[in-house]
């Protein structure tokens, strides 16, 4: 754990504030949830809470069955980080914090295509040799909650039936949660 320095108190109604700094940093935004978490010596600790988190295995599968099946590489995120992949570059991806312009992307609730036109976004913050060929956010009650996301190789085509295949996957994931 790292100490930042920062001292809050806390008002009548038990809040603390968390700085605009850390939140930025952290990527925290209104209304995100926080997981609670104490310890033995008096820590109170928040952590981010990733409704995609519990579903990590599935989600591999699921990955693994789109890549075989479209011969690209296969990501599923939660609104942070990568949390499934298959079909390839899986350490370059698994648990990397995905990309600003990605997460842009899923705030926005539509379908992406990469076209060849514009630039390529980048999947991950780390990396801007792996590009979203498709991408499709994960919705559940109205909430973003994660995108699927289909990188192909330089060069290699992706067409309607390749975004069909991950908007279906990504509506399964989104009734999934609200169940």
């Amino acid at each position: 754990m790292k100490a930042t320095g920062i001292v809050r108190r806390i008002d009548d109604l038990g809040r603390v504030v968390i700085p605009k700094e850390i939140r930025r940093t952290m990527r925290i935004r209104e209304g995100d949830p926080l997981e609670i978490y104490t310890s033995r010596e008096g820590e109170v600790i928040f952590k981010k809470y990733s409704q995609l988190g519990g579903v990590d295995s599935f989600a591999t599968e699921l990955c693994e069955a789109l890549s075989r099946t479209s011969g690209v590489i296969c990501a599923i995120s939660d609104r942070d980080a990568i949390i499934a992949v298959a079909g390839g570059n899986k350490r370059e991806l698994l648990g990397r914090a995905v990309s600003p312009q990605l997460e842009t992307l899923m705030e926005q609730r539509s379908a992406y295509q990469y076209a060849g036109q514009s630039t390529a976004i980048p999947v991950t913050d780390i990396s801007d040799a792996l590009t979203a060929a498709i991408m499709v956010p994960i919705l559940s009650e109205g909430d973003v909650l994660g995108a699927v996301v289909l990188i192909a190789e330089e060069g290699q085509p992706t067409g309607e039936p390749e975004l069909k295949t991950a908007q279906t996957l990504a509506t399964f994931l989104g009734k999934h949660m609200e169940n």
